[in-house]
């Protein structure tokens, strides 16, 4: 029979959890995209308004950039103690941060009226967002993974990763419409500021939500192994010190594997709006509506490449995704410079599909390389570290690349070279789709750095509920 912590749980109570994280990892995400499509669109004239246009779009990238910079330290933070305390409490408390911060964004003064302040202030405020988002991306999975179904964990668990394209369906939604029905002058002088101070609306339904569900049957069952081994004087590492012994090669898998999934997901949505509004003479609301659509479809398919992990495991997915992404990079650019909507939707909306090939076995693949009493410290650190090369300088890398050679070769180049790494990386990992979460602690083969050692794969793989459909 299945363990208490691989049962399947009651299909209404997993229900509530997945749209606890769901709802959770959307605003977090509206909060995090809005301000990327802000900085393509406004913040570089209103913080940084003496700077040629497109050195001013750098600089607004580069505030965007520093967001990333604080990930891992939110990650490192979070992780600590969501492995000692639980994932419900520290997801609490990085939605209000996060929504905090977003909320704060839409009431800052602008250059025009404070000065250098004012993007001061504005890093500021991003360096919060980025350390929120840091722990909340672990959270949020490893809640879903560690109540689900372990026979259709990666379906389950892929559900807080449409929190990505659902948040950023909303941020672009708002946005795109504000510019529909507000002039360029009147968006610039206050309509911008609507979309931030949303935020805390949607951060109270959220809390509302959060609040309501239990923590995690798997974490339970650890800590009170943990108790009683601390009862019986036998000492607990720190999660840190236990990722960095047992699992530090999995860390590196996960970072490597975040290469290409980073760095083309923020220049399919974020840099393409810098793209398509100069290199391609696009207009701002035809690149808005394009990336809204396509971010519809990425929340769609992205349930059903979950479900394809689990027939056929994670890595053929994530696989599948990588190499799709690298071969589209070269016609993604030629469909933009045709000029035409269509041409545009497509790029985007293929570019998309193909990213949630890899976002989508992520969550559970990541939660399946860790043991439970390091996982939310593991998962995170693998996540945001790599967003650090990954995510944060792409956009910023893109437009440079652009005012350089003004050419998409370049940034096509770049995109691929990431995708290589990725799979070097995914290549290399272990099938892990059969892992029980149940196990607390790393097989005593696994001082090597190795991950969950063979013995407890093999026993996992014959648990009831760990079998694949």
């Amino acid at each position: 029979m299945s363990s208490p912590a691989t049962a399947p749980p009651a299909p209404n109570n997993l229900k509530r959890i997945v749209a606890a994280s769901l709802i959770g990892t959307t605003i977090e995400w509206y909060d995090f995209f809005l301000y990327g499509s802000a900085a393509a669109l406004v913040f570089n004239k209103l913080f940084f308004p003496d700077s040629d246009p497109l050195v001013g779009t750098l600089l607004s990238f580069l505030t965007y950039a520093v967001g990333f910079a604080a990930r891992p330290l939110g990650a490192l933070v979070f992780g600590h103690y969501g492995d000692r305390l639980g994932r419900k409490k520290l997801l609490v408390l990085s939605l209000l941060m996060m929504g905090g911060a977003t909320f704060a964004i839409g009431l800052l003064p602008t250059h025009a009226t404070i000065g250098t302040a004012a993007p001061v202030l504005l890093t500021v405020l991003r360096l919060v967002q980025g350390f929120a988002l840091g722990g909340e991306w672990g959270g949020a999975v490893l809640l879903v993974s560690e109540h689900g179904d372990a026979r259709r964990r990666g379906f389950w668990a892929s559900w807080p990763q449409t929190g990505a394209p659902a948040g950023q369906l909303l941020a672009t939604g708002v946005l795109s419409l504000l510019t529909a029905v507000l002039s360029d002058a009147a968006f610039n002088s206050w309509g911008w500021r609507i979309p931030f101070l949303l935020s805390g609306v949607l951060v109270m339904v959220g809390l509302w939500i959060r609040l309501s569900v239990d923590e995690s049957p798997v974490f339970k069952q650890a800590l009170a192994q943990a108790e009683t081994r601390k009862a019986e004087a036998e000492a607990e590492p720190l999660p840190l010190v236990a990722v960095m012994r047992h699992h530090w090669r999995d860390v590196l898998i996960a970072m490597g594997a975040r290469m290409a999934e980073n760095i083309s997901y923020y220049v399919i949505t974020a840099f393409i709006l810098v793209y398509a509004t100069t290199a391609a003479d696009v207009s701002k609301q035809t690149a808005l509506n394009a990336v809204l659509i396509a971010s519809a479809v990425h929340f769609a398919v992205i349930p059903a490449w979950g479900a394809l992990s689990d027939r056929i495991g994670r890595r053929p997915v994530y696989l599948l995704g990588a190499a799709g992404v690298g071969l589209w990079m070269f016609p993604f650019f030629m469909l933009i410079d045709s000029g035409g909507f269509g041409s545009l939707l497509l790029a985007v909306t293929v570019g998309l599909v193909l990213h949630g090939a890899m976002y989508a076995p992520q969550a559970a693949f990541f939660s399946e390389m860790f043991a439970t009493r390091m996982r939310y410290s593991g998962a995170s650190i693998g996540a945001q570290f790599a967003s650090v090369a990954a995510g944060a300088p792409a956009p910023l890398i893109a437009t440079a690349l652009l005012s350089e050679y003004d050419s998409s070769t370049p940034i096509s180049l770049y995109v691929i070279a990431s995708v290589v790494l990725t799979l070097i990386a995914v290549g290399v990992a272990k099938e892990t789709r059969h892992r029980d979460l149940a196990e607390v602690v790393p097989s005593p083969r696994d001082g090597d750095g190795g991950g969950i050692g063979e013995e407890t794969e093999a026993a996992a793989s014959r648990t009831p509920g760990a079998r694949s459909l």
